[in-house]
């Protein structure tokens, strides 16, 4: 980190030497205009424009801007239409998740100026790696459905595509600080060199983040840094972008037990242990540690004016752990050897345990984009590797006899080759009247090797899962969009969209059970865009058809995880609306409501344990449910943002609700997170200097009317004693009223 202050503080005296000199010419203008246009091509053809038929929103950098003052991005992007933001924590720092309808982070692809970012295994995204990223960010497309086909994992249900900031032409300097509850502080420094007379330009920000959390011990502490160098000309640009976070935090992933909620609704229980002398401590190293670095190097050519070429190579390198304490742990599930204590061998011991992950992902992508007034065609596509090892170390343990910390108790890794290819041609064949055909093919080969870090007692060994995987998928998207005139767009689409099992999918089964099998998505969609000065309105429909869905059975295996499989026959269907007006020169406001239905067909709770009285395990029982309600699928989540500009003073009233949400598929009520409405304000202040370009001083109140409310849960266990169903169920409360000030000063 010292390094990369010190290149910071060199571009900033470079930014303040070359303001006075670099003020372009008129061809040097000219040229920047191609270049600008030219570099945004790193993501024209992964991302949906006012010909797509696609249903999309895209969250400019001033929107960005006008919440990012410490909250993870699922929470800048709350707003938008089907979006659902979690936080493990209760202030939206640390680690977040979120859902666009109803479906998970595991099944929405995200990339980075065209580059895949999910984790090629979990297929998750784990925006915590990257924190302040928001500050780099020029804007975020979030398409909804199947939408357009990109890089990486497979888009089933929602997509996010993420692009850095571009050329600044003028040189500049920025510093943020943010405060607030729970000891919440960011701090950005922002600089860069603008166009020099060489075609070359420089950019880099350094973050820290911390903060207490709401929920106990859920602190976090986060850096993170963002750097760019480019070359620019009239027909080729060459720019490498490198960002990394490294990120500590405690752990609070396991919720709030239900019933202790209702007297504490903070209580973490992750940490806690009993010491010699009986007493409740808490471990201070239960955390999460984790570090990644990314490098990205685009080279985009213009070719002719019709004709434009971007490729891209990257790589990605994460290497991380999360410790944790653990009581009455078994020495041979860990290949300790146990101590004898006044002459009796011991079976369980107290240890301290990591569990880590050493990844490379690496590749390149490529996009060739040919234009002219009535058709757009784009082919690309790309080749990526991931090569992770998984292990784990036992760093302490009680009364264990020579431990070794250097020893592991498991080793796997996994290798996964993804290569897709796609082509996409947008025509007019009819005035006002543009057809869409995108085709793409997408192989993939996965393969484990090792064990993992469960115990079977059947081998007498840890579990071995050696074994692997291929698959190669058609997703095809055809589209219609009628335009009358300038204001108004009728489209209509039809999409498919393959995805493979990810890594738990393979793990959590017995490998004498059949492999999961990929799932398979249809998307059609239906719908109208109105744009007018002083009004818009938005409606879209949408029936997506999963088959082969992979879900929760409630079904345990035999080393005790909760598997997954295959439902023949689920679906989810709905209506988006969005309406926006400018209700004066001063008020204006923006909506959307989602109504939705999302049902799996002929649902079989499985499996659910039966005790008696005593507590002693009786047999299982199966539950058929038929048609119910597919897990955290709320069927109404809308938002509303008023916006009152005075003078130099904005306020900004933001509502969000989200309906009750069952966290399970069996649709009980005793198992459901309750309905929610949330109101925060902003306030902004632009205050105009000589010497500066502003300082913009921002303060947001949170949950304004202290609602108490969970946006996350699941059950820990539910079963049956003595014919009554008993739910063991976690809790993810948010914090009540708080606040975030920041002060910005830009020159």
């Amino acid at each position: 980190m010292r390094q990369i202050f010190t290149v910071a503080l060199v571009l900033l005296f470079s930014s303040l030497s070359f303001s006075q000199t670099t003020q372009p010419n008129s061809a040097t203008a000219a040229d920047s205009t191609k270049t600008i246009a030219l570099q945004e091509l790193t993501v024209t053809s992964l991302r949906a424009n006012e010909r797509s038929a696609v249903a999309y929103k895209t969250v400019t950098k001033e929107s960005i801007e006008q919440r990012n003052l410490g909250q993870d991005i699922p929470y800048l992007l709350a707003l938008t239409p089907s979006f659902v933001a979690t936080s493990d924590g209760g202030t939206g720092v640390g680690y977040t998740g979120f859902r666009i309808r109803g479906t998970d982070a595991n099944r929405i692809n995200v990339t980075i100026n065209g580059v895949p970012y999910n984790d090629p295994e979990s297929h998750g995204t784990y925006f915590v790696d990257m924190p302040d990223f928001a500050s780099s960010l020029s804007s975020v497309q979030v398409q909804r459905g199947v939408g357009t086909s990109t890089n990486g994992t497979a888009a089933f249900g929602a997509s996010i595509n993420m692009l850095t900031e571009g050329l600044n032409k003028q040189a500049y300097g920025e510093v943020s600080s943010s405060i607030g509850s729970f000891a919440t502080n960011k701090n950005t420094i922002k600089v860069g060199s603008g166009l020099l007379k060489n075609g070359f330009a420089f950019d880099a920000r350094l973050s820290n983040l911390t903060s207490d959390g709401y929920i106990d011990r859920a602190w976090v502490n986060m850096k993170s840094y963002y750097l760019t160098a480019g070359y620019y000309a009239e027909k080729t640009t060459l720019k490498f972008v490198t960002f990394g976070g490294n990120e500590k935090t405690y752990q609070a992933w396991n919720g709030v037990d239900s019933e202790i909620m209702k007297t504490n609704r903070t209580f973490n229980e992750l940490g806690s242990f009993k010491d010699n002398a009986g007493k409740q401590q808490y471990y201070d190293n239960q955390t999460d540690n984790y570090n990644q670095t990314n490098y990205q190097l685009h080279w985009l050519q213009l070719i002719n004016q019709q004709l434009k070429l971007n490729v891209t190579g990257h790589y990605t390198k994460g290497l991380g752990y999360y410790e944790e304490y653990k009581e009455s742990r078994k020495y041979v599930e860990y290949g300790l050897k146990p101590d004898t204590l006044a002459g009796v061998a011991q079976k369980k011991t107290d240890l301290v345990r990591q569990k880590w992950l050493d990844n490379d992902f690496y590749g390149f992508t490529y996009a060739l984009n040919y234009k002219t007034k009535i058709t757009d065609i784009n082919f690309g596509g790309a080749l990526n590797r991931y090569d992770g090892d998984h292990f784990g170390k036992v760093i302490w343990a009680r009364n264990s006899n020579q431990l070794n910390i250097s020893d592991e108790w498991y080793r796997s890794r996994g290798i996964k080759d993804d290569a897709n290819i796609y082509l996409k041609v947008n025509a007019e064949p009819i005035n006002h009247l543009f057809a869409a055909v995108d085709l793409q093919y997408r192989h993939i080969k996965y393969s484990m090797d090792g064990t993992d870090d469960k115990y079977d007692d059947t081998q007498a060994a840890m579990r071995n899962i050696t074994q692997s995987d291929a698959f190669n998928f058609f997703n095809p998207k055809f589209g219609l969009s009628y335009q009358p005139n300038a204001k108004q767009q009728l489209y209509a689409s039809y999409a498919i969209s393959n995805r493979e099992p990810n890594r738990t999918n393979y793990t959590e089964r017995a490998l004498t059970e059949a492999k999961p099998t990929s799932e398979r998505l249809t998307d059609i969609e239906a719908g109208y865009r109105f744009q007018a000065s002083s009004f818009s309105a938005e409606a879209s429909l949408y029936y997506m058809k999963y088959k082969n869905q992979l879900i929760l059975t409630g079904k345990l295996s035999e080393i005790g995880e909760a598997l997954s499989t295959n439902i023949p026959d689920s679906y989810r269907m709905g209506i988006e609306l969005s309406l926006g007006a400018k209700i004066s020169s001063w008020l204006k406001w923006d909506g959307n409501i989602t109504l939705s239905d999302n049902k799996i067909l002929n649902f079989t709770e499985e499996a659910v344990d039966m005790y008696d009285a005593d507590f002693n395990w009786i047999d299982s029982k199966n539950n058929e449910l038929g048609k119910t309600d597919i897990a955290y699928s709320p069927k109404v989540i809308a938002n509303s943002i008023f916006t009152v500009n005075l003078a130099k003073v904005d306020f900004s009233l933001y509502s969000n609700y989200v309906g009750k949400q069952y966290f399970d598929n069996t649709s009980n009520a005793e198992r459901a997170i309750d309905a929610y409405f949330v109101n925060n304000l902003s306030v902004k202040y632009k205050l105009a200097l000589k010497n500066t370009n502003a300082i913009d001083f921002q303060l947001l109140l949170n949950n304004i009317f202290n609602e108490q409310y969970e946006n996350n849960a699941f059950t820990w266990y539910s079963y049956y004693l003595d014919n009554v169903r008993v739910n063991e169920k976690r809790y993810f409360p948010q914090a009540g009223t708080n606040f975030l000030a920041s002060v910005t000063l830009k020159f």
